[in-house]
């Protein structure tokens, strides 16, 4: 967002336009309504910020419910910010641990410091970016003197008086329009930093779900979370929000319902078996925890294949910790014929699952020309060194 964009929403008229947008869901929509606030006379940047937050509003009712529709946003302060739903958890962690005061440094759109006020935290909400920390401060204003925002880099802040940090290390660029990809050094604020400070200071640190795992602390808490099938990040705990004896966390989150697997360690792989009536896929928090085998031994599944994340068993499964499928047949891995087998059996819309094996699914569903009024699962992966293709139904439930 540009200054100009926010000094002409940040007024009682850009406010009030964007709330009479209400929601705003496609870009032929957005073409619309430019078209028709500019015939009557606003400024350029006034409608174009305040058509920008109306259909962000609308993106934004994902992560944030209700609360969406009194926040001012950015594209990339959106996507980068924690669902309100798991901010909560994260701040009941900091609530249980005796944390009264905490710092967010880092905190973008304020999405994390929202779920810290709203159970009555005080909260110190910092950000590098001068727009962002301003739109930060309007979404927080409701809250009063007990969230608290500053313009400043992180590691200008004096901490006195805070029990606690949370921290958002991010790739960010001025303005958070958009995402930039940058060089491990260029982390604001920079990781070593960031690692150094949770040493001294019990802390939360939010990364990416595929950070390297050679930098993550020993004596730290590792918890990967998945929502409604997506493994959306990592957090390192450290200090007294770190649980005794948890190393490895792998927290699974759909709709309103949470289920966690924890351990000491990375758990070793559970033996190889021979292909039974059900392939289990684990979450992807599972299985970026590295706690695929603490979940095979306790639903009595073993590897179907070594190093690779696919659980075999003869039973049915119920657990929110795996996705299962029934198996039907094997078919050929041959192009050729396996777009005759999938003909023969009038299979028309696919749901195609690897691992192990090089395929690009969109690309492979394209060269079967699927035809029929058939649904089914095609699970490409391999058994020792040879390729497979499983054929396979979702198991709901």
């Amino acid at each position: 967002m540009e200054r100009a964009e926010l000094t002409a929403l940040l007024t009682s008229e850009g406010l009030r336009l964007v709330d009479e947008l209400g929601a705003i869901d496609s870009s032929d929509e957005v073409a619309r309504t430019v078209s028709r606030l500019r015939a009557q006379g606003l400024s350029p940047d006034l409608v174009s910020a305040a058509v920008g937050q109306a259909r962000l509003r609308t993106r934004a009712r994902a992560k944030f419910g209700d609360f969406a529709d009194r926040m001012l946003l950015t594209r990339a302060g959106l996507e980068q910010a924690t669902r309100l739903s798991v901010g909560a958890r994260h701040a009941g962690r900091f609530r249980d641990a005796g944390v009264r005061r905490v710092a967010d440094l880092g905190c973008g759109i304020g999405g994390d410091a929202l779920a810290f006020a709203g159970i009555g935290l005080d909260v110190l909400a910092v950000d590098a970016d001068e727009t962002t920390a301003a739109l930060a401060a309007y979404n927080l204003a409701a809250f009063g003197d007990t969230a608290t925002v500053r313009h400043a880099r992180a590691e200008d802040v004096a901490l006195d008086g805070v029990d606690a940090v949370w921290l958002d290390p991010a790739r960010r660029t001025a303005g958070h329009t958009e995402t930039a990809r940058v060089a491990a050094g260029d982390w604001s604020p920079p990781l070593e930093w960031v690692f150094a400070l949770a040493q001294r200071i019990p802390a939360g640190i939010k990364l990416g779900p595929a950070f390297d795992r050679a930098q993550i602390p020993a004596d730290a808490e590792a918890q990967w979370i998945s929502v409604d099938g997506s493994t959306i990040e990592l957090v390192v705990w450290t200090g007294k929000l770190a649980r005794a004896g948890v190393r490895r966390s792998a927290l699974v989150v759909r709709s309103d319902r949470a289920a966690e697997l924890t351990a000491p360690s990375d758990a070793e792989d559970a033996e190889v078996r021979p292909l039974g009536a059900f392939v289990h896929e684990p979450e992807g928090a599972v299985i970026r925890a590295r706690l695929i085998g603490e979940v095979a031994r306790r639903l009595d599944a073993g590897m179907l294949a070594p190093g690779i994340a696919y659980l075999t068993s003869d039973a049915e499964i119920t657990s929110p910790f795996v996705q299962s499928f029934r198996f039907l047949e094997e078919l050929p891995t041959d192009l050729k014929a396996l777009r005759q087998a999938l003909r023969e059996r009038e299979i028309g819309t696919l749901e195609i699952k690897k691992r192990g094996v090089d395929v690009d699914p969109a690309a492979f569903r394209t060269q079967l020309k699927l035809k029929g009024p058939r649904t089914a699962t095609l699970i490409l992966t391999r058994a020792g060194t040879s390729r497979i293709a499983l054929l396979a139904e979702r198991v709901t439930g």
